[in-house]
């Protein structure tokens, strides 16, 4: 039973630039750069007649274009209790229209709708048990962060074992933009 999602690869270069960001948070599991990505959308894991079709229905995504992303600074979702570092990226219009496709396929070949809020992001560190004083002193140490740019010429289907998260990642499939 593969465990799948839709994502956009990190290239070589903003990864070992985003990979200096790793260590001086206690507790952190940081992400292997080479495991680095935008997740679109989390599928899960499903069985092999879900996964043919989700391999076929996304050879039909109108969107076609290469997009290039910027990432801007680092952030942390979980509030009080944080549980992941990641690297922002900013606001495209582009990237939201993929990610809104993408949910409506896997809706029509019968996959439960994601719940969360689509926020592109480059998760960077999983945090459990790590204290938020920590985090914040992660977070004001890394104030000045410059941006990094780069063009995305397609998509991917990953696969992944079942495990606490990280990877590694399988590049199942490719699918062009532009």
């Amino acid at each position: 039973m593969p465990r799948l999602f839709t994502g956009i690869e990190i290239p070589a270069e903003i990864a070992m630039a985003l990979s200096a960001y790793r260590g001086g948070l206690p507790g952190a599991r940081w992400i292997d750069p080479e495991n680095y990505h935008l997740t679109l959308r989390f599928i899960g894991d499903i069985d092999d007649r879900m996964a043919d079709d989700v391999y076929s229905i996304l050879g039909d995504c109108r969107y076609r274009d290469p997009m290039t992303f910027t990432i801007e600074g680092l952030d942390t979702f979980g509030g009080s209790k944080p549980r992941t570092v990641f690297a922002r990226i900013s606001g495209n219009g582009e990237l939201t229209e993929l990610q809104a496709e993408q949910e409506r396929m896997m809706r029509q070949i019968g996959l439960a709708p994601e719940t969360r809020k689509f926020t592109p992001h480059v998760t960077l560190a999983r945090l459990k048990n790590v204290s938020p004083i920590d985090v914040a002193d992660y977070m004001a140490t890394r104030g000045h962060f410059p941006k990094l740019t780069f063009t995305a010429h397609r998509f991917v289907l990953y696969s992944s074992k079942a495990s606490t998260g990280g990877g590694p990642y399988v590049v199942e499939a490719a699918y062009p933009l532009g």
